[in-house]
C-alpha cells in the first residue's frame, strides 16, 4: 500500500481534532500521575528515606537529562523514517504498551532493600523516559503536520492543552481516592498505588491510540524523501525562532515546580496530603480557562507578546504569594489559580509559536522536519521537570524532611521559598528571549 493511498481517505478536520484532543488527554493521564505522584509514592508508600530522596532526584535528573538529549536523535530517527502510514503515525502505534507497563511499575517498587528499591526506580524511570518520547514526539507532530493553517492548529492546541489540564485534574483529584478504594484497607496502600496506576496507564494508552485510527498526517514531500541526519540537525540549528522558544522554556523551569511538589509541600504546611486536591483544582481551573481563551487572545496580538506578558505576570504573582505567605490556604488557592492561568497562555503560545517556526523554516530552506521540531518541545518540558525535581528535591534536603518527621516553622518556610521565590526568579528570566523572537525576518507584536 503507497503512502498516496495510505492518505486518501483522511477522516474530516472535526473528527481528527476530536482525536488527537482525546489521545492527548489520555497521555496527559499517564504524564500527570507519574510527575505528581511520584515522590508522594516514594516517600509514603515505598518508604525512601531522607538520603533515598536525595538519590532518587539525582536519579530523576540525570534520567531526564539523558531522556532530553535523545529527544532530538528520536525525532530525526522519526523524520527519516518512511512507512505506508507515514512518518509519525508508526510511532504513535507501537509505543503505547511499552509506556503503559512502564508506568505500571514505577508504582510498583518492590519491597526489598533501600538499595534495590532504588536501583529498580532508577532502571525503570530510564526505561519510561525513552519509551514516552517515542509517543510524546509523534503526537506533537501530528498536530503541526494534520493542521497546517496557522489559526485552526491554535485551536486544536489550545483544547489540547485544555484538556490535558482537565485530565491533569482528574489524575490530581482522583488517583488518591482511586488508590485508597484499590487499597482494600482502612487506609491507602503501596499495593492499592499499584493497581490504580496500572488501570490507568492502560487506559490512558488506550485513549492515545485513537491518535493513529483517525489522524493522517501531512504527505511528505519529494524533496524530504531522503533527508540525511546531517541535513536535519543543520536545519534545526538555523532555526533561531525555534531556538529562542527553547531557550525561554527552559530558563521558565520554576513554572512546573508547583506539580512537581505541591503534593509534598501541602503535607508539610498543613499536614494533610488531602489539602493538594484544593491546590491542585485552582491551578487546573486556570489552566482550563486560560487554555480555551488564548486563541482569542492570538487573534488580538501575537504569540511573542503574549510569551513575555504571561511570564512577567507570573513572576509578580509568585513574589506576592510569598509575601501573603501560606497560612491561610485560600489566599494561597487564589494565586495558585492566577499562576495557572499564565501558565495556560504559555503552554498554548509555546506549542504554537513552535509550529509556526517549523512552518517558517520550511518556506525558507524547502525541509520540513516535525519531528525533530517537536522533539525540542518534549525536551524542553523533560528538562524543565527535570530542574523543577532536582531544586525542589534540594529543598526537600535542605529542610531535613522525610516520612514521621516532625515538621517545624523552618522546615515549613523552606519548602515555601522553592514554590514562590523560585518560580518568580525563573519566569521573569525566561521573558528576555521572547524578546528577540521572530519570523522570516520581520518583527513579531
Amino acid at each position: 500500500m503507497s503512502t498516496e493511498t495510505a492518505h486518501a481517505r483522511i477522516p474530516s478536520p472535526r473528527v481528527q481534532g476530536v482525536a488527537i484532543v482525546t489521545a492527548a488527554f489520555g497521555q496527559n493521564l499517564i504524564l500527570t500521575t507519574v510527575t505528581t505522584f511520584m515522590l508522594v509514592y516514594l516517600i509514603q508508600y515505598a518508604h525512601i528515606s531522607t538520603q533515598g530522596i536525595a538519590v532518587v532526584t539525582g536519579i530523576i535528573t540525570g534520567a531526564k537529562i539523558v531522556d532530553a538529549v535523545s529527544d532530538p536523535i528520536v525525532g530525526s530517527v522519526i523524520d527519516r523514517t518512511r512507512t505506508r502510514w507515514g512518518k509519525l503515525r508508526p510511532y504513535v502505534l507501537f509505543s503505547a504498551a511499552p509506556v503503559a507497563l512502564l508506568t505500571a511499575l514505577l508504582f510498583a517498587v518492590p519491597d526489598t532493600t533501600e538499595t534495590l528499591k532504588l536501583v529498580f526506580f532508577g532502571v525503570c524511570y530510564l526505561l519510561w523516559g525513552i519509551a514516552y518520547s517515542a509517543c510524546d514526539v509523534p503526537l506533537w507532530g501530528l498536530i503541526g503536520s494534520a493542521f497546517g493553517e496557522s489559526a485552526a492548529r491554535a485551536g486544536v492546541v489550545s483544547r489540547v492543552r485544555a484538556f490535558g489540564a482537565i485530565s491533569l485534574g482528574l489524575a490530581t483529584l482522583g488517583m488518591p481516592l482511586f488508590a485508597f478504594a484499590l487499597s482494600f484497607a482502612p487506609s491507602t496502600t503501596a499495593h492499592g498505588w499499584s493497581r490504580a496506576v496500572l488501570i490507568a496507564a492502560v487506559a490512558g494508552m488506550s485513549l492515545y491510540l485513537l491518535a493513529f485510527f483517525f489522524v493522517r498526517e501531512k504527505p511528505i514531500a519529494a524533496e524530504n524523501a531522503r533527508l540525511g541526519f546531517r541535513q536535519l540537525f543543520s536545519t534545526l540549528a538555523k532555526n533561531t525562532p525555534l531556538l529562542l522558544v527553547l531557550l525561554g522554556s527552559i530558563l521558565g523551569f520554576g513554572r512546573f515546580i508547583v506539580q512537581a511538589g505541591g503534593a509534598v509541600f501541602v503535607v508539610i504546611a498543613y499536614r494533610n496530603e488531602g489539602y493538594f486536591s484544593y491546590v491542585g483544582a485552582a491551578i487546573i481551573a486556570g489552566l482550563v480557562i486560560a487554555s480555551f481563551l488564548t486563541p482569542l487572545l492570538l487573534r488580538r496580538t501575537s504569540g511573542r507578546t503574549l510569551a513575555i506578558a504571561s511570564s512577567l505576570v507570573a513572576s509578580a504573582l509568585y513574589l506576592a504569594m510569598f509575601v501573603a505567605g501560606f497560612q491561610s490556604l485560600p489566599v494561597v488557592m487564589v494565586f495558585i489559580f492566577l499562576t495557572g492561568l499564565t501558565l495556560g497562555v504559555f503552554f498554548v503560545v509555546q506549542a504554537t509559536m513552535i509550529a509556526d517556526a517549523v512552518d517558517d523554516v520550511e518556506r525558507r530552506t524547502g525541509v520540513r522536519n516535525d519531528g525533530i521540531s517537536f522533539a525540542t518541545l518534549t525536551f524542553v518540558s523533560k528538562l524543565m521537570t527535570a530542574v523543577a525535581v532536582l531544586v525542589f528535591g534540594l529543598f526537600i534536603v535542605a529542610a531535613g524532611y522525610h516520612e514521621g518527621v516532625h515538621i517545624t516553622p523552618g522546615m515549613q518556610e523552606t519548602v515555601w521559598l522553592s514554590i514562590t521565590i523560585v518560580p518568580a526568579i525563573s519566569c521573569f528570566v525566561s521573558a528576555v528571549p521572547f524578546v528577540f523572537y521572530r519570523l522570516g525576518g520581520t518583527r513579531r507584536g
